[in-house]
């Protein structure tokens, strides 16, 4: 039986997926499997044929271009994928979701009911305003959504719905593929490009409602690394050098105006992740971000000359500094092929919004897959609030999201390139 956008996406939600990011295995949670597999079934049911899901947990499948033999478009439209992760963020409580779905929204505070201290208030999300009369969907406030970004993959499923109810629909052979781990970076670890076969795919991932992203953050990962000298501290005297105590102070000498709590827009930072160690040793993990490749090196830079001032204030101290990239911003690709994004605005300008260009201030898949040869920029899936017990997500920008995308496919057919 069809079933409704709303009922397909509290189903997704209140499965566990969510991904770890101590885990060596891939996925690093058996856990997203679960979900993987029931969207193999739903994907044959709503047409696509050929889903499946091969060893590393990534589903794809294909929904065979309708574009009659001598339509202007055929043999030139490319194909078109379209990409959303399965897995949640791991910090925050995942299982036992129970979506709480809350009709007509008044306008005021939200109070969830398993923690009446959890509250989604107007005044703190300014989003709301525009959400009077609207249907939002959130958690019971004892744990994340999850819209991040099973809205996406109930999108996904849905345009393929629409499209089997309207053959009459033109569109361009398009390809589908659900993501594990995208949330711990490996989303795209094992992606099999060519498998894949898409041209050009869009992931609908994205906050809000008519928003495209076409920018990200250059990412590095830095490792602090002190090494120091232990004896026993009853006869310590010029001799101990404690590496937690330098590494603590080194940490705090970095500077206070580039860290997340103090940065916005497109200013970069250093965000401090994690100490651990003893006296003999100790390290800590620096995520480094910024928009530019120019301000990421600065900040490493930063971070080498704090090392260097902490090895002149502990002498016998050894600081060390390795970096190790992440990714980089998708807007050194997607430059180059601008029609990718621009056919992107007409869609949502069709969809009756204003499209709305923006920067991620973070990573996502499309921005490997850019680098990895398939331009692919960012949609919006119509939450809000990522990775927060107060997450939630407008039925009717959800719609949106769908509707956008059924009018992307559009725009390709009557572009034809």
């Amino acid at each position: 039986m069809r079933e409704s956008l709303l009922d397909r996406f509290c189903r997704y939600v209140r499965v566990d997926t969510q991904s770890s990011a101590t885990s060596t295995t891939y996925p690093s949670t058996e856990k997203q499997k679960d979900l993987l597999r029931i969207l193999v079934d739903d994907l044959r049911a709503a047409g696509v044929e050929d889903a499946a899901m091969d060893e590393h947990g990534y589903v794809m499948g294909t929904l065979p271009s309708n574009l009659p033999e001598g339509h202007p478009a055929a043999g030139r439209v490319p194909v078109i994928g379209l990409v959303a992760h399965v897995d949640t963020y791991h910090e925050v409580p995942g299982a036992n979701v129970q979506p709480q779905v809350h009709r007509d929204y008044d306008g005021g505070d939200l109070v969830l009911p398993g923690d009446p201290a959890v509250v989604i208030r107007p005044a703190e999300e300014k989003e709301l305003a525009a959400c009077r009369g609207l249907t939002l969907i959130t958690s019971d406030g004892t744990t994340l959504l999850g819209a991040d970004d099973k809205a996406g993959v109930a999108e996904i499923l849905e345009v393929m719905w629409r499209y089997q109810e309207d053959p009459s629909r033109l569109h361009p052979t398009i390809r589908v593929a659900f993501t594990p781990d995208e949330e711990v970076g490996r989303g795209t670890e094992h992606f099999d490009i060519g498998r894949f076969g898409a041209a050009v795919a869009y992931t609908l991932d994205g906050s809000g409602v008519g928003e495209i992203e076409a920018e990200t953050f250059c990412a590095d990962t830095a490792v602090l690394k002190v090494e120091g000298a232990d004896v026993h501290p009853g006869y310590a005297k010029g001799k101990m050098v404690n590496a937690v105590r330098v590494l603590a102070d080194l940490v705090m000498a970095l500077p206070q105006h580039r860290t997340p709590e103090t940065t916005e827009g497109r200013e970069g930072y250093l965000h401090p992740m994690g100490i651990s160690g003893n006296v003999s040793e100790a390290t800590c993990q620096v995520l480094v971000r910024a928009f530019t490749e120019e301000e990421l090196h600065e900040l490493e830079d930063l971070l080498r000359a704090a090392a260097s001032w902490a090895e002149r204030k502990y002498p016998g101290a050894k600081v060390g500094v390795e970096v190790k990239e992440s990714y980089r911003n998708m807007r050194y690709v997607l430059d180059q092929h601008p029609h990718v994004t621009e056919y992107a605005e007409e869609a949502i300008r069709r969809a009756g919004l204003e499209p709305k260009r923006s920067s991620i201030r973070g990573g996502t898949d499309g921005a490997r897959l850019s680098f990895m040869g398939v331009p692919t920029p960012n949609l919006s899936d119509g939450s809000m609030n990522f990775h927060s017990k107060k997450e939630w997500v407008p039925l009717e920008w959800m719609e949106k999201a769908v509707e956008t995308t059924l009018h992307l496919m559009d725009v390709w057919v009557e572009k034809g390139r």
